[in-house]
Protein backbone atom coordinates (compact mmCIF):
# COMPACT_ATOMS: atom_id res chain seq x y z
CA UNK A 1 0.00 0.00 0.00
CA UNK A 2 1.63 3.50 -0.85
CA UNK A 3 -0.34 5.55 1.50
CA UNK A 4 -2.51 5.86 4.66
CA UNK A 5 -3.73 8.80 6.54
CA UNK A 6 -4.53 8.46 10.07
CA UNK A 7 -6.54 11.25 11.49
CA UNK A 8 -6.14 11.71 15.38
CA UNK A 9 -2.85 10.74 15.84
CA UNK A 10 -1.74 12.52 18.87
CA UNK A 11 -4.79 10.67 20.57
CA UNK A 12 -4.25 8.10 23.02
CA UNK A 13 -5.49 5.24 20.77
CA UNK A 14 -3.68 6.87 17.18
CA UNK A 15 -0.36 6.65 19.44
CA UNK A 16 -0.31 3.30 19.49
CA UNK A 17 -1.34 2.97 16.17
CA UNK A 18 1.34 5.43 14.47
CA UNK A 19 3.94 2.77 14.81
CA UNK A 20 2.18 -0.30 13.37
CA UNK A 21 0.25 1.37 10.39
CA UNK A 22 3.92 3.19 9.49
CA UNK A 23 5.05 -0.46 8.45
CA UNK A 24 1.98 -1.06 6.64
CA UNK A 25 2.27 1.93 3.98
CA UNK A 26 4.88 3.33 1.91
CA UNK A 27 3.99 6.75 2.97
CA UNK A 28 1.70 7.45 6.26
CA UNK A 29 0.24 11.15 7.08
CA UNK A 30 -0.55 11.56 10.76
CA UNK A 31 -2.79 14.68 11.38
CA UNK A 32 -4.37 16.06 14.69
CA UNK A 33 -5.13 19.85 15.52
CA UNK A 34 -1.68 19.41 17.78
CA UNK A 35 1.67 21.73 16.90
CA UNK A 36 3.40 18.59 16.46
CA UNK A 37 3.91 14.57 17.62
CA UNK A 38 7.17 13.88 18.46
CA UNK A 39 10.00 11.83 16.84
CA UNK A 40 8.13 10.42 13.70
CA UNK A 41 8.65 6.81 12.37
CA UNK A 42 10.27 6.29 9.18
CA UNK A 43 7.93 6.76 6.00
CA UNK A 44 5.65 8.67 8.66
CA UNK A 45 4.91 12.68 8.04
CA UNK A 46 2.93 14.85 10.55
CA UNK A 47 -0.02 17.99 8.84
CA UNK A 48 -1.68 19.77 11.55
CA UNK A 49 -4.93 19.61 10.08
CA UNK A 50 -8.82 20.51 10.94
CA UNK A 51 -11.14 17.49 10.54
CA UNK A 52 -13.93 20.29 10.55
CA UNK A 53 -12.34 22.22 7.25
CA UNK A 54 -13.58 19.90 4.07
CA UNK A 55 -10.64 21.85 1.96
CA UNK A 56 -8.06 20.53 4.20
CA UNK A 57 -9.35 16.80 4.60
CA UNK A 58 -9.61 16.92 0.58
CA UNK A 59 -5.67 18.07 0.78
CA UNK A 60 -4.66 15.78 2.77
CA UNK A 61 -6.71 12.88 0.88
CA UNK A 62 -4.80 13.44 -1.90
CA UNK A 63 -3.52 9.83 -3.24
CA UNK A 64 -4.20 7.94 -0.28
CA UNK A 65 -5.40 4.10 -0.73
CA UNK A 66 -7.03 4.42 2.34
CA UNK A 67 -8.02 6.45 5.47
CA UNK A 68 -8.08 5.71 9.65
CA UNK A 69 -10.40 8.00 10.99
CA UNK A 70 -9.74 8.53 14.94
CA UNK A 71 -9.83 12.03 15.27
CA UNK A 72 -13.03 13.85 16.67
CA UNK A 73 -13.49 14.39 20.39
CA UNK A 74 -13.62 11.32 22.29
CA UNK A 75 -16.16 12.37 24.91
CA UNK A 76 -19.32 13.40 25.46
CA UNK A 77 -19.27 17.34 25.30
CA UNK A 78 -22.30 19.52 24.23
CA UNK A 79 -23.80 19.23 20.97
CA UNK A 80 -22.27 21.91 19.63
CA UNK A 81 -19.08 20.88 20.24
CA UNK A 82 -20.08 17.34 19.02
CA UNK A 83 -21.67 18.64 15.92
CA UNK A 84 -18.51 20.25 14.46
CA UNK A 85 -15.65 17.49 15.20
CA UNK A 86 -17.85 14.27 15.38
CA UNK A 87 -20.25 15.01 12.49
CA UNK A 88 -19.34 17.76 10.29
CA UNK A 89 -15.99 15.92 10.61
CA UNK A 90 -17.01 12.63 9.34
CA UNK A 91 -18.89 13.90 6.64
CA UNK A 92 -16.12 16.08 5.18
CA UNK A 93 -13.78 12.88 6.08
CA UNK A 94 -15.89 10.76 3.67
CA UNK A 95 -16.19 13.06 1.27
CA UNK A 96 -12.73 14.20 0.98
CA UNK A 97 -12.13 10.27 0.49
CA UNK A 98 -14.82 10.38 -2.25
CA UNK A 99 -13.13 12.95 -4.36
CA UNK A 100 -10.26 11.72 -4.09
CA UNK A 101 -10.94 7.86 -4.75
CA UNK A 102 -9.78 6.90 -1.47
CA UNK A 103 -10.87 3.16 -1.61
CA UNK A 104 -11.78 2.30 1.89
CA UNK A 105 -12.74 4.50 5.56
CA UNK A 106 -11.30 2.25 8.53
CA UNK A 107 -13.35 4.11 11.45
CA UNK A 108 -13.52 4.59 15.20
CA UNK A 109 -17.06 3.77 15.74
CA UNK A 110 -17.81 3.07 19.16
CA UNK A 111 -19.86 0.48 21.64
CA UNK A 112 -21.71 4.55 22.63
CA UNK A 113 -23.94 4.02 19.01
CA UNK A 114 -25.61 1.22 20.98
CA UNK A 115 -25.22 2.41 24.10
CA UNK A 116 -28.82 2.21 25.90
CA UNK A 117 -29.32 -1.54 25.29
CA UNK A 118 -29.75 -3.53 28.19
CA UNK A 119 -26.08 -5.69 29.00
CA UNK A 120 -27.24 -8.54 29.35
CA UNK A 121 -28.74 -8.38 26.09
CA UNK A 122 -25.76 -10.40 24.01
CA UNK A 123 -26.23 -8.18 21.18
CA UNK A 124 -24.74 -8.12 17.48
CA UNK A 125 -22.85 -5.93 14.96
CA UNK A 126 -26.66 -6.12 13.11
CA UNK A 127 -28.01 -4.40 16.64
CA UNK A 128 -30.69 -1.05 15.93
CA UNK A 129 -28.55 2.24 16.73
CA UNK A 130 -29.24 2.61 20.21
CA UNK A 131 -27.11 6.08 21.43
CA UNK A 132 -26.55 6.91 24.92
CA UNK A 133 -25.23 10.72 24.42
CA UNK A 134 -24.81 13.44 21.54
CA UNK A 135 -21.06 11.11 21.37
CA UNK A 136 -22.81 8.02 20.56
CA UNK A 137 -25.10 10.05 18.10
CA UNK A 138 -22.17 11.19 16.09
CA UNK A 139 -21.06 7.67 15.69
CA UNK A 140 -24.46 6.50 14.75
CA UNK A 141 -24.71 9.37 12.33
CA UNK A 142 -20.90 8.30 10.98
CA UNK A 143 -22.21 4.79 10.63
CA UNK A 144 -24.86 5.68 8.45
CA UNK A 145 -22.39 8.36 6.05
CA UNK A 146 -20.68 4.79 5.97
CA UNK A 147 -23.17 2.94 4.57
CA UNK A 148 -24.62 5.64 2.53
CA UNK A 149 -21.60 6.30 0.85
CA UNK A 150 -20.85 2.91 0.37
CA UNK A 151 -24.32 2.18 -1.44
CA UNK A 152 -24.31 5.87 -3.75
CA UNK A 153 -20.35 6.06 -4.15
CA UNK A 154 -18.48 2.90 -3.52
CA UNK A 155 -16.50 3.53 -0.82
CA UNK A 156 -16.17 0.87 1.54
CA UNK A 157 -16.53 1.37 5.22
CA UNK A 158 -14.97 -0.48 7.93
CA UNK A 159 -16.91 0.46 11.19
CA UNK A 160 -15.33 -0.65 14.53
CA UNK A 161 -17.78 0.08 17.24
CA UNK A 162 -14.83 0.26 20.08
CA UNK A 163 -15.57 -0.69 23.81
CA UNK A 164 -13.32 -0.70 26.19
CA UNK A 165 -9.73 0.51 24.68
CA UNK A 166 -8.27 1.08 28.39
CA UNK A 167 -6.97 -0.07 31.64
CA UNK A 168 -9.12 -2.56 33.38
CA UNK A 169 -10.51 -0.24 36.38
CA UNK A 170 -13.84 -1.25 37.08
CA UNK A 171 -16.28 -4.37 36.45
CA UNK A 172 -17.71 -3.11 33.42
CA UNK A 173 -13.88 -3.52 31.87
CA UNK A 174 -13.45 -7.00 32.64
CA UNK A 175 -15.99 -7.83 29.68
CA UNK A 176 -15.28 -5.08 27.28
CA UNK A 177 -12.06 -4.24 27.34
CA UNK A 178 -9.74 -3.65 24.32
CA UNK A 179 -6.38 -4.29 24.60
CA UNK A 180 -3.97 -2.31 22.34
CA UNK A 181 -2.14 -5.94 20.28
CA UNK A 182 -5.71 -6.72 19.69
CA UNK A 183 -6.53 -3.38 18.86
CA UNK A 184 -3.47 -3.14 16.45
CA UNK A 185 -4.65 -6.49 14.56
CA UNK A 186 -8.33 -5.29 14.47
CA UNK A 187 -7.03 -1.90 12.49
CA UNK A 188 -4.70 -4.00 10.57
CA UNK A 189 -7.57 -6.47 9.54
CA UNK A 190 -9.60 -3.97 8.95
CA UNK A 191 -7.03 -2.43 6.02
CA UNK A 192 -5.82 -6.10 4.52
CA UNK A 193 -9.12 -7.42 4.19
CA UNK A 194 -9.09 -7.51 0.35
CA UNK A 195 -13.35 -6.80 0.53
CA UNK A 196 -15.46 -5.00 3.03
CA UNK A 197 -17.94 -3.17 1.64
CA UNK A 198 -19.76 -1.63 4.68
CA UNK A 199 -18.90 -3.54 7.89
CA UNK A 200 -19.42 -3.29 11.28
CA UNK A 201 -17.00 -5.03 14.20
CA UNK A 202 -16.86 -4.73 17.79
CA UNK A 203 -13.70 -3.71 19.15
CA UNK A 204 -13.16 -5.99 22.70
CA UNK A 205 -11.05 -8.51 23.03
CA UNK A 206 -11.06 -12.35 23.39
CA UNK A 207 -12.51 -11.83 27.33
CA UNK A 208 -14.98 -14.43 28.90
CA UNK A 209 -17.65 -11.97 29.70
CA UNK A 210 -17.77 -10.19 25.88
CA UNK A 211 -21.06 -8.64 25.95
CA UNK A 212 -21.04 -8.23 22.08
CA UNK A 213 -21.31 -10.67 19.11
CA UNK A 214 -18.77 -10.14 15.90
CA UNK A 215 -20.44 -13.54 14.25
CA UNK A 216 -21.62 -11.41 11.51
CA UNK A 217 -17.77 -9.72 10.95
CA UNK A 218 -16.06 -13.43 10.77
CA UNK A 219 -14.90 -12.46 7.68
CA UNK A 220 -12.96 -9.97 8.39
CA UNK A 221 -10.33 -12.63 10.43
CA UNK A 222 -9.94 -10.38 13.91
CA UNK A 223 -9.31 -13.11 16.22
CA UNK A 224 -8.52 -11.30 19.41
CA UNK A 225 -6.10 -12.85 21.51
CA UNK A 226 -6.13 -10.74 25.20
CA UNK A 227 -8.49 -12.00 27.45
CA UNK A 228 -9.57 -9.62 30.56
CA UNK A 229 -10.50 -12.53 32.91
CA UNK A 230 -6.87 -11.88 34.61
CA UNK A 231 -8.05 -8.67 36.12
CA UNK A 232 -11.65 -9.97 37.62
CA UNK A 233 -10.46 -11.28 41.00
CA UNK A 234 -8.64 -7.88 41.56
CA UNK A 235 -11.32 -5.68 40.06
CA UNK A 236 -14.73 -7.31 41.71
CA UNK A 237 -12.75 -6.99 45.19
CA UNK A 238 -11.90 -3.75 45.12
CA UNK A 239 -15.48 -2.56 43.53
CA UNK A 240 -18.30 -1.74 45.78
CA UNK A 241 -21.51 -3.65 45.30
CA UNK A 242 -23.83 -2.31 41.46
CA UNK A 243 -26.73 -0.75 41.93
CA UNK A 244 -28.85 -2.82 39.77
CA UNK A 245 -30.97 0.26 38.91
CA UNK A 246 -28.16 2.94 36.94
CA UNK A 247 -28.27 2.35 33.77
CA UNK A 248 -24.74 2.83 34.29
CA UNK A 249 -24.31 -0.54 35.43
CA UNK A 250 -27.43 -2.14 33.15
CA UNK A 251 -26.52 -0.63 29.88
CA UNK A 252 -23.76 -1.38 26.73
CA UNK A 253 -22.84 2.27 27.21
CA UNK A 254 -21.51 2.21 31.08
CA UNK A 255 -21.17 5.49 32.91
CA UNK A 256 -22.16 7.00 29.04
CA UNK A 257 -25.36 5.77 29.93
CA UNK A 258 -26.15 7.71 32.79
CA UNK A 259 -24.74 10.74 32.16
CA UNK A 260 -26.50 13.89 32.05
CA UNK A 261 -26.45 14.91 27.70
CA UNK A 262 -23.50 17.16 26.75
CA UNK A 263 -21.29 15.98 30.50
CA UNK A 264 -18.11 13.82 30.41
CA UNK A 265 -18.45 10.72 30.60
CA UNK A 266 -14.81 9.75 30.73
CA UNK A 267 -14.48 12.07 33.83
CA UNK A 268 -16.41 9.21 35.83
CA UNK A 269 -14.06 6.12 34.35
CA UNK A 270 -10.46 7.22 35.76
CA UNK A 271 -8.70 5.96 32.61
CA UNK A 272 -4.84 6.41 32.99
CA UNK A 273 -3.26 8.64 30.05
CA UNK A 274 -0.77 5.87 28.41
CA UNK A 275 -0.64 7.90 25.51
CA UNK A 276 2.91 6.35 23.45
CA UNK A 277 5.66 8.64 23.64
CA UNK A 278 8.27 9.28 20.84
Amino acid sequence: MKKIVLTGAAGRLGSHLREPLSKIADQLVSTDLADEIGTLYAGESYVKADLASLDQMVDLLKDADMVVHFGAIGDEAPFDAILQSNIVGAYNVWEAAFKNGVRRVVYASSIHAVGMHPKNEFIGTDAPHRPDTYYGLAKCFAEDLASLYWDKRGVESVCMRILSAANVGNPRAVGSWLSYDDLIQLVTRAIDTPVTGFAVVYGVSNNDRVPVDNAKASFLGYRPKDNAEQFTAETFAASDVLDSQDPGNMCHGGPFASVELGNSGVATMNIVDDTKKT
